[in-house]
């Protein structure tokens, strides 16, 4: 049973302190700091960066294009012909869109882990992820990708 000092008044539950008497800790960086953030926000970033670069030039073509990130690609046996993969696994995938009563703009996703781990470092990365983002808009478009580079 715990001294008295370390009960809250009222409440039959110990205070939590570690080894010299202190509270829990706070955070050991602030949030502010690159380090804080986390492998899912810098790879957005990356996505993002490469994906406002292209609207910029391409604006009226990229109108209604979504573009999105997911961990991981789906658990299918088999791929469609608009999935890029390496392999046999998935790194993006392009979902034409569906004109009609119910319109499903066109959509590109990317799956960050299967990236990530192709990826050497951060700036292996950013060229990987612009070059499948190209890719994928260029099949959408159906130019070819030098045209977009």
């Amino acid at each position: 049973m715990g001294s008295p000092e370390h009960r809250r008044p009222g409440s039959g539950r110990r205070v939590r302190r570690d080894r010299h008497g202190r509270g829990l800790r706070g955070r050991l960086v602030p949030a502010t700091v690159p380090l804080a953030r986390t492998k899912a926000e810098i790879f957005d970033d990356l996505v993002l960066d490469t994906v406002e670069t292209l609207e910029r030039r391409f604006a009226k073509e990229l109108a209604g294009v979504e573009f999105a990130v997911e961990d991981v690609p789906p658990d299918l046996n088999v791929y469609d012909s608009d999935v890029l993969e390496d392999g046999e696994v998935p790194l993006a995938r392009l979902l034409p869109g569906r004109p009609g009563r119910q319109e499903v703009p066109p959509r590109i996703v990317l799956y960050r882990r299967p990236l990530e781990f192709r990826a050497m470092d951060r700036e292996d990365l950013a060229d990987l992820v612009h070059d499948v983002i190209i890719e994928q808009v260029a099949n959408l478009l159906g130019v070819d990708p030098d045209e977009l580079a």
